[in-house]
């Protein structure tokens, strides 16, 4: 049998709790009026949209033209002879 919240909130199985400041947490729930949300709702989409905004700023950066065309070049040419790495992929492995 589904308990009330489970209707209210398909799929939402876990539980996050935090400790605020009454202050903090009147803060949020006058946003998430303005917004016509609950608190849980808007803290949970803030919380989601600032993790993929730091995932996104340590995944993608930004280069202007000539730093853009000078990575691409380096992207673009052959790798340098290492022969340190060569003798290291050429020796066995102790388990072999």
């Amino acid at each position: 049998m589904l308990t009330r919240s489970k209707l209210d909130n398909p799929g939402r199985d876990q539980v996050i709790n935090i400790r605020v400041q009454q202050t903090q947490r009147d803060l949020i729930d006058h946003a998430a009026t303005i917004l016509g949300k609950t608190r849980s709702d808007f803290m949970l989409e803030v919380a989601c949209r600032e993790a993929e905004n730091v995932i996104c700023d340590n995944t993608f950066f930004a280069l202007d033209e000539e730093r853009y065309q000078e990575f691409m070049a380096i992207l673009d040419s052959p790798p340098k002879v290492d022969e340190e790495l060569r003798k290291f992929l050429r020796t066995k492995s102790p388990w072999d």
